[in-house]
């Protein structure tokens, strides 16, 4: 009986497992279609962004570009990594794959003789860089569980400032894209300095635009900024639909095993009572008989 009572216990606490799981399922169901939302609301934006920079490069002589501080190259001694993460678990292999991309970047640079430094986003990030010794420059944690310009604007604020500093001479971003809700790909941007996309060839006629004071003022004030703050919200809003979609499916596998736990121990349970029945109806025939005798 004792074995009875420690399954029925068992059984009882995985069916309490799978309760969590299946509500973190559907909160996670919930939230992750309005991420995939928010996503695809953002991408035409940037691709607007990106347009309007292409556009103004044809209209720039190299020599003004020259001016503009977050395009200026130089030989690259130190790179800063962007590296974004989640504060919460449960996500599957989420965080641990963005990971170890960055542990390989990480490699690969210091392989070239690059220092490297790390910019954490998150606390999952925060932790698993705890005890690996690399400099990390800065650390933001328990951001918004939905992502915002502002945030997006104090992480590209502090990037470019490090990168016109010169604290640092190339910046990157190690994140993840949300393709579906079944695929993600983690991918690794450029940052700073800005590629800019070289200018189109002008096919048909274009309007006429007019920069006030002018064209090198506007970009450095404007649309430069505006294109970093853009990048690093793009990525917040991809990581964030990512990670939801990650855990969604961690907590259906999750239901699933428990389920299959669940069946698995039924069995055990009912087996083990059918044995101890089977055990007690023989122990009162042999009881009968040995009165008899």
């Amino acid at each position: 009986m004792a074995n009875l009572k420690a399954i029925r216990q068992r059984i009882k606490s995985v069916q309490s497992t799978q309760k969590i799981t299946r509500a973190m399922k559907l909160v996670a169901a919930a939230k992750v279609r309005r991420a995939q939302m928010r996503v695809l609301a953002a991408r035409p934006f940037t691709k607007a962004v990106v347009r309007v920079l292409r556009e103004v490069v044809g209209e720039v002589s190299p020599i003004d570009v020259q001016e503009l501080q977050l395009l200026t190259r130089r030989d690259v001694k130190k790179v800063a990594i962007i590296v974004l993460s989640s504060d919460r678990g449960l996500c599957g292999s989420y965080n641990t794959t963005v990971f170890r991309e960055v542990i390989s970047r990480i490699s690969k640079l210091q392989a070239e003789g690059k220092e490297v430094s790390l910019i954490l986003v998150g606390l999952k990030a925060v932790s698993f860089f705890k005890s690996i010794k690399i400099e990390k420059l800065k650390t933001f944690t328990l951001l918004p569980a939905i992502p915002s310009v502002e945030e997006a604007k104090l992480i590209a604020g502090f990037a470019s400032d490090l990168y016109t500093e010169k604290k640092v001479d190339a910046i990157e971003i190690i994140g993840t894209d949300f393709i579906s809700m079944l695929r993600s790909e983690v991918i690794t941007t450029k940052y700073l300095p800005i590629d800019l996309p070289p200018a189109e060839v002008k096919t048909q006629l274009q309007p006429i635009r007019l920069f006030e004071p002018n064209i090198i003022d506007v970009m450095e004030r404007e649309l430069l900024p505006k294109y970093i703050q853009n990048v690093i919200y793009q990525g917040l809003l991809e990581a964030s639909a990512a990670e939801l979609a990650a855990r969604m499916n961690a907590m259906t596998n999750a239901s699933n095993n428990a389920r299959d736990l669940i069946a698995g121990l039924t069995l055990v349970y009912n087996k083990a009572r059918q044995a101890a029945i089977t055990q007690e109806l023989l122990e009162i025939v042999g009881g009968a008989e040995a009165l008899k005798g």
